[in-house]
């Protein structure tokens, strides 16, 4: 006859670690770097935690909040930087901005998710505090500062987000190709003005292209003054 198990009460399982905002994230992180930021769902990250999805929202709001919160952990791995470096400031402002782009190439699906994610956290703080300190040592107006700061992170984001999907989508080569020979099928009867442009198009390196949007960027922030409202 099969002895009877005998049960195991519950009193005398281990006690599973306290739920705090900050476990949630780092779950979520390791979760991210395991199995793609697709992955990181509040019901995925319940099952990792051995708790039930609703015990999550306590902390964290929903889905969108989640990534934003798992993108502002990656910000710290963001090179800002020692605060009395000898570089002048524009050099330093490409490096920040050029270590962030980085980081965000290294997380393909979070450079993405950075285009609509809102982080708010210390890291992301520390970044915002950096370029507008690195950028008010330019002499330009308060308010260029400030509206600089957006269009600075807009683009690296967006660099980000386009080359992470160029490298990592097996269909992205033969859409390049498909429009390369469309640029270079173009004539000047029917298309002057691709005509006129081309091969530069095409042309120039990743960080050739980088370090020259950047350029751009900066002297339109620190020549052009925002609108006053009254006109």
């Amino acid at each position: 006859m099969t002895a009877r198990r005998e049960p195991v009460s519950r009193r005398e399982r281990p006690a599973k670690p306290a739920l705090t905002r900050q476990g949630i994230v780092d779950a979520a992180v390791r979760l991210m770097r395991a199995e793609g930021l697709e992955k990181v769902t509040m019901r995925r990250l319940a099952q990792e935690l051995d708790t039930g999805p609703a015990s999550l929202y306590v902390y964290v709001a929903n889905t969108a909040e989640l990534h934003a919160a798992v993108l502002d952990a990656l910000l710290g791995e963001v090179d800002l930087g020692a605060a009395g470096a000898g570089e002048r400031w524009r050099e330093q402002l490409r490096s920040v901005l050029t270590s962030y782009t980085l980081v965000l190439f290294e997380h393909p699906q979070l450079a993405r998710s950075a285009l609509v994610a809102r982080p708010s956290g210390a890291n992301y703080l520390r970044l915002v505090e950096r370029i507008l300190d690195l950028l008010a040592r330019s002499g330009a107006a308060r308010e260029q500062v400030a509206w600089g700061v957006d269009k600075l992170l807009q683009d690296a984001t967006a660099t980000a987000a386009e080359h992470a999907t160029q490298a990592h989508d097996p269909a992205n080569p033969d859409d390049w190709d498909a429009l390369a020979q469309a640029l270079r099928a173009t004539t000047e009867a029917s298309h002057p003005a691709i005509s006129a442009h081309m091969p530069d198009l095409l042309g120039g390196s990743v960080r050739d292209r980088m370090r020259w949007s950047f350029d751009v960027l900066v002297n339109g922030i620190v020549r052009t003054p925002v609108p006053d409202p009254s006109d």
